[in-house]
């Protein structure tokens, strides 16, 4: 799904009125986030590689441009207008694995009107799907540190695509590794997986089944051990350890899905312990999100890894962003939108962020591009005239952008309780900008 009509209708509609009216120029648009939902305290960017593929292969192809044609709901010289359409612009963005917050442009494309426009769906689609996950992942991630966590959400992501963004934009965000296997094909990411209970359920003996797995499995033999009774399971397993080990097959994990994780893992531990498999780890699954992380890891259950699905790469308790791309230039001149509980900043900007002496955020600036500012700039150009203006970081790369950027959060901010907001400061001269244009509308 990647042709240029996965699209809205009016990018097209605006387009050929831009053509009528032969405007053409230099626009600037604006990505970001108008405010942070309820219980998140930052954001993490990502889904700047799968944008870039995008402006990169933009173009009509024939059939598109046939179906158009066909549709009777543009004319025949606009259409004919994009066989030669391609991306010519500029793209500054925040690198993937950036924390951020309310207000600041994730993501600035400088182009003519035409491209600008009319890659604003698909964009934002990319951008607000990864990062709302990896900023679902990474407080999963700040929930159970240094932890085995894995991306179980295939089968209940919303699509097929869902499903790969979500492997890739929790991995970024300091996941372990997937159960997707295309993802791993892909993108590189670890995988990993287990058995399912229809597995057990098909042999007439549990403990036959799990034999029968590490035999096909030696080197990851992970039984599931709660189709029936789980701690009646363990003790199953405690007696098939020494056979298999005569075979010179270890077991090297077992799997909890249902119940009380943290309980049932305590049980299991102890039988498991008492049977000499010390070594054998607890991963646990089921419904689980940083807040049951939380309690988990806060009790002291002895789960050596979780495996997250369905609330992560939904976004269960904050489905969406309230993100937007917005015309912030056009042919040299700022512009500012005013709509009530909508408005925005005008011009080119840029974020500079200040840290302190311990490298913890310290608070952010929200100015003009190239005015000085104190800080770091967080918009780095990565397109210019349509051509990547520098190489592109490694998923690895992005990854420990992502630790990085972890580490330096605030204590308040790290914490899955809501923070005071973390301090962007609008400046001066931005500010007086958008009373100058006010006056003039």
């Amino acid at each position: 799904m990647t042709g240029v009509l996965l699209t809205d209708l009016y990018e097209l509609t605006m387009l050929q009125a831009y053509y009528a009216q032969r405007m053409n120029g230099t626009a600037v648009f604006e990505c970001f986030v108008r405010k942070l939902p309820a219980h998140r305290n930052f954001l993490v960017a990502a889904g700047l590689e799968q944008v870039l593929d995008y402006l990169a292969e933009l173009s009509f192809s024939a059939d598109e441009l046939d179906w158009l044609r066909q549709s009777a709901r543009f004319r025949p010289e606009f259409v004919d207008s994009l066989e030669d359409l391609r991306f010519t612009g500029d793209v500054d963005a925040l690198p993937e694995g950036t924390v951020f917050f309310a207000d600041e442009p994730m993501l600035r494309i400088t182009a003519p009107l035409r491209e600008a426009q009319l890659v604003e769906s698909r964009l934002m689609n990319l951008l607000h799907y990864e990062t709302l996950v990896a900023s679902k992942a990474a407080r999963c991630v700040l929930a159970a540190p240094n932890t085995l966590l894995v991306d179980f959400g295939l089968r209940r992501a919303h699509g097929a695509e869902a499903g790969l963004l979500s492997a890739r934009a929790s991995y970024l965000a300091g996941f372990s590794g997937t159960a997707t296997v295309e993802a791993g094909r892909r993108f590189g990411i670890p995988i990993y997986g287990t058995m399912a209970h229809a597995y057990v359920q098909a042999h007439a003996e549990e403990a036959v089944a799990f034999e029968h797995f590490a035999k096909t499995q030696p080197e990851n033999a992970v039984l599931l051990i709660d189709t029936y009774d789980t701690e009646r399971a363990a003790h199953k397993v405690v007696a098939l350890a020494s056979q298999l080990a005569a075979q010179g097959i270890t077991i090297k994990g077992v799997r909890i899905d249902s119940g009380d994780l943290g309980e049932h893992a305590r049980r299991v531990r102890s039988i498991l312990d008492a049977g000499g498999l010390t070594a054998v780890t607890i991963f646990a699954s089921g419904n689980l999100d940083e807040y049951r992380l939380h309690e988990l890891v806060r009790s002291h259950a002895p789960i050596d890894g979780f495996g997250i699905g369905t609330r992560m790469n939904t976004s269960a308790d904050a489905p969406y962003l309230d993100c937007a791309y917005k015309l912030e230039e056009y042919e040299g001149r700022p512009r500012r939108k005013r709509s009530e509980g909508k408005a925005t900043w005008p011009g080119r900007k840029q974020v500079y962020r200040r840290y302190d002496r311990a490298g913890e955020l310290a608070g952010d600036v929200l100015a003009l591009a190239g005015e000085q500012a104190s800080g770091t700039p967080l918009l780095q150009p990565v397109v210019r005239g349509g051509r990547p203006s520098t190489s592109r970081p490694t998923l690895a790369a992005m990854r420990e952008r992502a630790k990085a950027e972890l580490a330096s959060l605030p204590g308040p901010l790290r914490s899955l309780d809501d923070a005071q907001p973390y301090a962007v400061e609008v400046a001066a001269s931005l500010r007086a900008l958008a009373m100058q244009l006010d006056a003039q509308n």
